[in-house]
């Protein structure tokens, strides 16, 4: 007798369950030499460590914070690794998934509906930018500039006078699924600056000089997957050939060094780079997007988390740019500016020495471009949340933010030609 099960009863059956992270991890080591560095690499062969910073376990190194997220049943003996090495260590988070619980720590003023205040999942987002075309018609417009391999439309909001070439500005969040508070940071600007427009002084003239382009989602999927299924997941959701390993991390695909640093080879590892430069519908999508609008673009700017940095290039060599000077001085009065909300403290400098050497990223491409401000904010925390801000942050995390990009535009309206 042959059994047959409902569609929905089928359907259900082969959906992938959302991941729980019950009881898991998140330990910051430092290692004070390359000995107790080499051990953290060691455990990574043998356990599954989710490296939270750095990125990948190849970066770690003496003297540096290293935080990792680690399951249940293998936190004990990591513990017990890291005491028998008489290795310094906290646990910044008892149960991930409680932790995940308490991000949304903010109330619904109507349920369902989009908030600055609260993070929104990617059909809110889409609504969202409809919602600012009707609300701005004279200001915001929405251009679709390619769509992902799932087929969801990569979106990018003009903000500023319609039809008008003038200098511009390029951002993007949420190159990062896992990265929540960055996609936030894009929905906030485009708010801000439409409501503000006329009433705001600096904001006024800004928008009368500048157009701004804004890609709230870079990468989609990856974001839609996070929301869904795995709160942690960071790549795309491309398949890889020969591989059950799914994603590309889309800030190693990009054509700048893209094979200089070893280790980003594994399809199966969160910062791999792709099968070749630009593999990906994303990273293509915007490349083609900013070299057609290259005389315009004069600042690229990229939103991640979490570490409280604003890094320009160069991330695949110790080389300074040839405006470094200038750079640092954008990024230092940048970070003075921010903190003068909350009193955040950032750090700044090129990425190679700040955090750490990557290749194939979208800022040291776009520098290599010819755009010759180039940055990216690590924004808030320093690591007690990690990808896990939660909402009741989110306002604050904008604002100060908001400071210091207000300021790099100004910068730019004044400075390039």
């Amino acid at each position: 007798m042959r059994l047959i099960l409902p569609v929905g009863l089928i359907a259900t059956t082969l959906a992938i369950a959302p991941v729980r992270f019950d009881r898991e991890k998140v330990f910051r080591v430092k290692p004070q030499d390359e000995k107790q560095a080499d051990i953290i690499k060691d455990l990574a062969k043998t356990n599954e460590l989710d490296f939270w910073y750095p990125g990948a376990t190849h970066h770690v190194a003496a003297n540096m914070t290293v935080d990792f997220r680690v399951s249940e049943k293998e936190s004990q003996a990591i513990q017990s690794a890291l005491d028998q090495n008489k290795m310094h260590y906290e646990i910044l988070i008892h149960d991930l998934q409680e932790e995940i619980e308490k991000q949304f720590d903010v109330k619904e003023d109507i349920p369902g509906r989009h908030s600055y205040a609260k993070y929104n999942n990617w059909e809110k987002i889409v609504a969202w930018t409809e919602k600012m075309m009707d609300k701005h018609p004279e200001m915001v417009s929405r251009i679709k500039i390619g769509s992902t391999v799932k087929d969801n439309p990569l979106y990018v909001l003009k903000i500023g006078k319609k039809n008008e070439r003038r200098k511009a500005i390029f951002m993007d969040c949420g190159i990062h699924a896992r990265e929540w508070i960055s996609p936030a940071f894009c929905q906030w600007f485009v708010y801000q600056a439409t409501k503000t427009y006329g009433r705001n002084k600096i904001m006024t003239k800004l928008l009368d000089r500048m157009n701004f382009y804004i890609l709230p989602v870079f990468n989609v999927d990856g974001y839609i997957w996070s929301w869904t299924k795995n709160r942690m997941w960071r790549k795309n959701r491309s398949k890889n050939q020969n591989s059950k390993c799914i994603g590309t991390d889309l800030n190693r695909n990009f054509n700048a060094s893209w094979n200089s640093i070893p280790n980003t080879n594994d399809p199966c590892a969160d910062n791999y780079r792709g099968s070749a430069p630009e593999s990906e519908k994303e990273t293509k999508a915007v490349t083609n997007f900013i070299r057609s609008h290259l005389n315009e673009i004069k600042v690229y700017i990229t939103f991640h988390s979490y570490s409280q940095m604003l890094l320009f290039p160069y991330g695949y060599t110790p080389k300074l740019p040839p405006n470094h000077e200038d750079l640092a001085k954008v990024a230092k009065i940048g970070t003075d500016v921010l903190s003068t909300r909350y009193e955040t403290r950032y750090i700044y400098g090129p990425i190679e020495s700040t955090i750490y050497p990557i290749s194939g990223s979208s800022l040291d491409w776009a520098y290599d471009l010819g755009i010759k401000h180039t940055f990216a904010f690590e924004l808030r925390d320093k690591g007690k949340f990690g990808f896990l801000l939660p909402e009741s942050r989110i306002k604050p995390t904008c604002r100060e933010t908001m400071l210091a990009v207000k300021f790099i535009a100004k910068y730019i309206l004044k400075h390039t030609s």
